[in-house]
């Protein structure tokens, strides 16, 4: 199924308007909802972002439309795209042209490179795929990676090490910020060699995505580096969409695991030039700090909303930053906590699309089915006897409520106004199985105990 079959329609004439205002929407196109601008819209119809993959720079992998297809058979609509080319899994290639001695020429092409990302932005489109693209990532140009970058002089035919202010290795942890491929833009060191090579890779790329309207823009991946630098590119892929009469969407995403780090100001402070903030560095934080965190800059930016997004939860089994319960926990939360979007991150770090991950994309679309999500807000003021991270609520008090247990778990749920027999049923997560509709009877409340000790949501109506 497509993600509009499980929207909501606005037909208010005044959101209509606002569709239409401005910078003509490339494709329908993915933009902020004025209903409610904490959430996103996608041809007019608002949309809950929430999706899986399996691999950073998706568009290299060979078998994309595979896995775009069972994305979406479960419900899932959001994927993220690094433009990156490691080398490093024996599928991928470089963007540029490489002549018969090796070297790379950064004023050609190498066309399969820039064939992958149109078929990506193709079948995401056909799909109702949503793909937030990182523009860059630190990653690419430091270590090993750097070792074999088109962009390192001994591997080109376009600069030297002296022309272009680089050396041959950067060994430390790209956050130790050595690396001058990140100091090029004119608020900078204004390298007037690299700069170029750089502004003529995202003039390609903008080329192909700027006729999608299914595309996200995010300038970095966990950047700890200078402001200036993304700034510059978010402003420059902004006058590059103005020119063509489309409107896009920019955003950073900063390193720091803390949401309340000054590096993340540099987002959220900025409205005018990052028109959505990327969180995903919060899906590091486990339990009830990592909801409170997050709910702590939702009403950071109550006066001026606009959509969080999470391209990226951390946690597997297989990796460092926390288990595949921590990966599904936060899942759960971020959608309850009324933000955006939420995808599962890549293994290892991550559950990508495994069957796991696939269990949870199709049981929170099962839920959202029922439910207006849009009209909703998080609730836990709702929630008696409640320990931390035992349960967390979503509701529009008085029409409808949604209740998450990570764990099992029992709590009461206050209903008020509600002045009638409630139904409650429950969905069993990992199944993805509804259990039968009970009613309620109720003073005001209602008492919510888990069918049993796993992953469940209560939802109550009257």
């Amino acid at each position: 199924m497509t993600f509009r079959s499980v929207c909501i329609r606005v037909v208010m004439a005044s959101i209509c308007a606002c569709c239409v205002a401005g910078p003509a929407l490339a494709g329908g196109a993915i933009d902020i909802c004025p209903a409610n601008p904490r959430y996103w819209q996608y041809e007019g119809e608002p949309v809950l972002l929430i999706g899986g993959s399996k691999d950073d720079n998706l568009f290299q992998i060979p078998d994309l439309k595979e896995h775009l297809d069972l994305l979406t058979s479960v419900g899932g609509n959001y994927v993220r795209n690094t433009m990156s080319a490691r080398l490093d899994k024996g599928f991928e290639v470089q963007a540029f042209a490489q002549r018969p001695d090796g070297k790379y020429d950064l004023d050609r092409w190498n066309d399969e490179y820039w064939r992958r990302f149109e078929s990506l932005l193709s079948l995401a489109e056909e799909r109702d795929i949503v793909i937030q693209i990182e523009v860059w990532d630190r990653f690419d140009y430091s270590g090993k990676h750097w070792e074999i970058s088109p962009y390192n002089p001994k591997n080109n035919v376009n600069y030297t090490y002296e022309a272009s202010g680089f050396v041959e290795q950067y060994p430390k942890h790209a956050g130790s910020n050595e690396q001058p491929f990140f100091f090029t833009t004119p608020g900078q060191r204004n390298n007037t060699v690299v700069l170029p090579y750089q502004q003529r890779f995202v003039d390609k790329m903008l080329s192909h995505s700027l006729k999608r309207g299914n595309v996200l823009y995010c300038m970095d991946n966990e950047t700890s580096g200078e402001p200036a630098w993304g700034a510059y590119w978010a402003r420059y892929i902004q006058a590059k969409a103005k020119a063509a009469g489309v409107k896009v969407h920019t955003t950073e995403m900063w390193d720091a695991w803390d949401l309340a780090s000054p590096e993340h100001s540099a987002t959220f402070d900025h409205p005018e030039l990052y028109s959505f903030v990327d969180i995903s560095q919060n899906n590091h934080q486990k339990g009830q700090a990592h909801w409170d965190n997050a709910q702590k800059q939702r009403a950071r930016i109550a006066d001026r909303p606009r959509p969080l997004n999470n391209t990226k939860i951390y946690g597997a089994d297989t990796g460092r930053y926390g288990n595949d319960r921590d990966a599904m926990e936060r899942f759960w939360r971020n959608i309850f906590g009324g933000l955006a979007s939420a995808r599962f991150h890549r293994p290892d770090s991550g559950l990508g699309l495994g069957d796991k991950a696939q269990a949870n994309i199709r049981s929170m679309r099962m839920v959202t089915d029922r439910m207006d999500v849009f009209t909703c807000e998080p609730h836990n003021d709702l929630l008696n006897s409640r320990e931390s991270n035992e349960a967390y609520c979503l509701a529009n008090p008085g029409t409808e409520y949604a209740v998450y247990f990570p764990d099992g778990g029992k709590v009461t749920l206050n209903v008020n106004p509600i002045d009638r027999p409630v139904t409650v049923r429950w969905l069993d997560i990992m199944r993805s199985e509804w259990v039968e509709s009970k009613a309620a009877q109720m003073d005001g409340t209602v008492s919510l105990e888990c069918p049993s000790k796993d992953y469940w949501v209560a939802l109550v109506r009257p």
